[in-house]
């Protein structure tokens, strides 16, 4: 076990960045202090961040960066990047994201404790310092998403099993790891000899809901997950796909009808499965009218001076 904390671990990272700007290079930096290896793999950046990147770093030999003609999403990317790693463990990590110091220490003593676990991610915080939704979950299955939709999840407190929610960070943080479902691929470290047995990241996902997908596989295999509350990020969420909003809905709402009909077709009827698909779409109908009426009127704002 390594533990020795302030050092380096036997870790690869894996980052892919597609016009994430200069906040790339902050993550780089704190990520070079903990870890032996980082590899960014860029979707065809059309901004400086890589420039910058190679300026920063031109003398570093333990960064790799492997160049994409286009943009090939984030499970590809994330497949891309786990071939080039050569670390008995592969830290998956946001461009948008900035290690606390002894964050990857902290996931890998933990995921080192016990055979039987497979990948461990952490505290993912806000800005201002507030956790964030997605770094310990439980599985969207469809019943929890609709129960999320509906805004059902507040009777929860009433009748947790009946109407659960599948976001756990609004519950009280837990003083020492636990297990859970799933966690987000914005940090999670992960076994390499667990990947050779679960298989590569899912390809038919562009963006969005892949890392659900890899965690049920993970669990389908017998791997234990683990969140890890110490073991803090700061997250800038939604860095590389802000500008393209409609572009990330469509691409969101596509990978949960694939998640939905990859998993759970064999548990609901047709019927059933059509009506959750066509929420599905009614979901990314409302989010594309939302889009619209936020960005318009500030196109439409007239600049003065």
């Amino acid at each position: 076990m390594h533990s020795e904390t302030g050092a380096t671990q036997p870790v690869s990272a894996v980052i892919v960045n597609y016009n994430a700007g200069s906040i790339l290079t902050q993550c780089i930096d704190h990520c070079l202090k903990q870890v032996e290896q980082v590899i960014v793999v860029d979707n065809a950046s059309t901004d400086n961040s890589i420039t910058d990147l190679k300026k920063q770093f031109s003398t570093e030999n333990r960064l790799i960066v492997h160049y994409n003609s286009q943009n090939q999403g984030f499970s590809i990317g994330c497949n891309i990047g786990y071939r080039l790693s050569t670390e008995p463990y592969v830290l998956f990590l946001n461009p948008d994201c900035i290690l606390e110091k002894n964050t990857v220490h902290k996931l890998l003593k933990i995921l080192e404790s016990s055979s039987d676990i497979g990948m461990t991610g952490g505290y993912l915080a806000n800005p201002d310092g507030s956790e964030q939704g997605g770094g310990r979950r439980k599985i969207p299955t469809p019943w929890r998403a609709f129960v999320r939709a509906t805004g059902l999840h507040h009777l929860g407190k009433f009748w947790p099993k009946l109407f659960p929610d599948f976001h756990l960070h609004k519950q009280t943080l837990p003083t020492t790891p636990i297990e859970v479902e799933a966690i987000s691929g914005a940090m999670m470290l992960v076994r390499r000899e667990a990947i050779l047995v679960v298989g590569d990241w899912d390809e038919n996902y562009f963006l969005h809901c892949e890392d659900l997908d890899w965690c049920m596989r993970f669990q389908q295999k017998n791997w234990k997950i683990l969140f890890v509350p110490d073991a803090k990020a700061m997250h800038f969420q939604g860095t590389c796909s802000k500008a393209r909003p409609f572009f990330v809905a469509w691409h969101k709402h596509r990978g949960m009808i694939y998640f939905y009909r990859k998993f759970f077709r064999h548990q609901y009827s047709g019927f059933l499965m059509g009506l959750i698909i066509t929420g599905v779409w009614l979901r990314f109908s409302l989010a594309v009218i939302y889009n619209i009426l936020y960005f318009i009127p500030k196109l439409l704002k007239p600049k003065y001076g």
